[in-house]
């Protein structure tokens, strides 16, 4: 089926309006923020309707033509960059909330909802409820956050933002649609238990296996009191015997923290240099709510205590801060008061290039690996921006090396690419691992993982997607590559 008449079906399908070709579209969605090669795809669709996204997935089956999902596109993998000549199914006109069961906690949302518009929704129509919220952009999707493993800011407590999810309903490969978890059998979204769990079928999957257009996901009671307070510390080691502490703690919802490099680009500071060795390392943010003033002080006391234990212990540590008193050193620091937020000094840099490795792991080499890779940044002539944060409870932990560059210069664009190489290699040899994983971090993967793994994820791609039309070559799935790669292991 040649290109024109594949327009027309889809335009029978949608209306002229939201099918485009035109070559300033092409080029907007042939590209995301990090170092990955650009593709020009052949076609960009908005449905509306889960019925709509299975027309077209049924058309792009008959016409072999490769499918790319995408929301927002602010993910750091090249996850949504297409392949050439393919479609993009932008998906950001399925944007209502269906439905926020308040007795059950949980909201029924399409993938075009953004954390700005949940809370949004969630404010006008006086909901006491929250949900967790990442540092990325408002206008990021809360669908596809969930779908690749992502995080937010009560993950500390709950984990990723995929064990939120209640159930879906989704559009497979071949263009059926199926529901998972107790909306497959129950008229209410309430859980994935205890139904066997086919949700994990498009979780890190990166839309390899369909395209979730309905997801059921968990929300939590508005506290009244809350405070977010910063602890400065002057070197890794003692920053992370705190952050364990602290972790072993069930008051907090949120512990994290982030690298020097931070607060100078705070300051407008585009490439910091070297750290002055009296200025300090690493700045820990705590998270504390409560439903009165009294709960609230008395985990503010436990707070102080431990961390008098640590003074007590000899480890140099400042006083706490909160976010009030930090903005008035420093207005920008107001970025961290609310969420969602935007943390423009990250993406309007010179070039808008940004970049990462984002990992999983373990929380007791958190120190080693900061220092690793620190070292790693530094080498490749990047400042070292560190986030890091324990995961539901402290049972394990996120480690973040995030590269800004110049994505309009190749020689910046190939750094980038270096470090983010030498930075996987570094993390994999600690045990940890990247989510939101780009084909060139799988590659990394391969000799390292399970042999069964790797078949058995091949085989459930090859019997999901036949003719290998969702976004091919994520995770290498369907690739020559990882075909060979599984013979030479056998």
């Amino acid at each position: 089926m040649n290109a024109d008449e594949i327009k027309k079906r889809l335009v029978a399908i949608l209306g002229p309006e939201r099918v485009n070709t035109d070559d300033a579209t092409l080029e907007k969605y042939s590209k995301d923020m990090t170092e990955a090669p650009e593709a020009r795809p052949g076609f960009v669709v908005f449905p509306q309707t889960t019925e709509e996204v299975a027309a077209i997935v049924k058309l792009a089956n008959e016409a072999k033509l490769p499918l790319t999902p995408r929301v927002a596109g602010t993910n750091l993998g090249g996850l949504t960059i297409p392949s050439p000549g393919g479609c993009v199914i932008d998906l950001t006109q399925m944007n209502r909330v269906l439905e926020v069961n308040p007795s059950e906690r949980y909201a029924i949302i399409e993938p075009g909802v953004t954390f700005e518009g949940i809370k949004k929704h969630l404010d006008e129509n006086r909901y006491d409820l929250v949900i967790g919220y990442p540092l990325s952009p408002p206008w990021t999707s809360v669908v596809a956050n969930c779908l690749l493993d992502g995080l937010g800011n009560l993950s500390f407590r709950y984990g990723t933002m995929a064990e939120w999810i209640n159930g879906i309903e989704a559009v497979l490969p071949t263009g059926e649609v199926i529901r998972a978890g107790s909306c497959a059998l129950s008229p209410l979204w309430f859980n994935r238990a205890p139904m066997p769990d086919l949700v994990g079928l498009f979780v890190s999957w990166q839309g390899t296996t369909g395209i979730v257009t309905k997801m059921a996901v968990q929300l939590w009671p508005r506290r009244a009191e809350r405070l977010r307070t910063f602890i400065m510390f002057y070197t890794w080691k003692e920053a992370f015997e705190m952050l364990a502490r602290f972790a072993r703690y069930n008051i907090y919802d949120d512990i994290g923290g982030l690298s020097w490099v931070t607060s100078k680009l705070l300051f407008k500071i585009e490439k910091p240099g070297p750290k002055d060795p009296n200025e300090p390392i690493f700045f820990l943010y705590l998270d504390i709510s409560a439903e009165d003033k009294e709960e609230l002080n008395l985990k503010i006391k436990m707070m102080n205590r431990e961390l008098e234990r640590g003074r007590d212990q000899g480890m140099q540590i400042e006083s706490p801060m909160d976010v009030k008193t930090l903005t008035s050193i420093n207005p920008d620091f107001d970025k961290f008061a609310e969420f969602p937020t935007y943390l423009d000094f990250l993406i309007e840099t010179k070039g808008r290039g940004l970049t990462w490795v984002g990992t999983y792991g373990p929380v007791n080499r958190l120190a080693e690996g900061a220092e690793k890779c620190e070292k790693i940044m530094w080498a490749h002539g990047f400042p070292p921006t560190l986030v890091i944060r324990p995961m539901k409870g402290g049972h394990y932990a996120v480690l973040r090396c995030i590269t800004i560059f110049d994505r309009s210069d190749p020689e910046d664009r190939k750094r980038a690419a270096a470090v983010n190489a030498a930075l996987c290699d570094q993390v994999l040899e600690l045990g940890y691992i990247p989510y939101k994983a780009p084909a060139w971090a799988v590659r990394k993967f391969l000799p390292r993982l399970d042999q069964g793994y790797l078949h058995t994820l091949q085989r459930i791609k090859d019997l999901l997607d036949p003719n290998g039309i969702m976004n091919p070559g994520k995770w290498l799935l369907g690739t020559e590559e990882l075909k060979q790669a599984l013979k030479t292991r056998e």
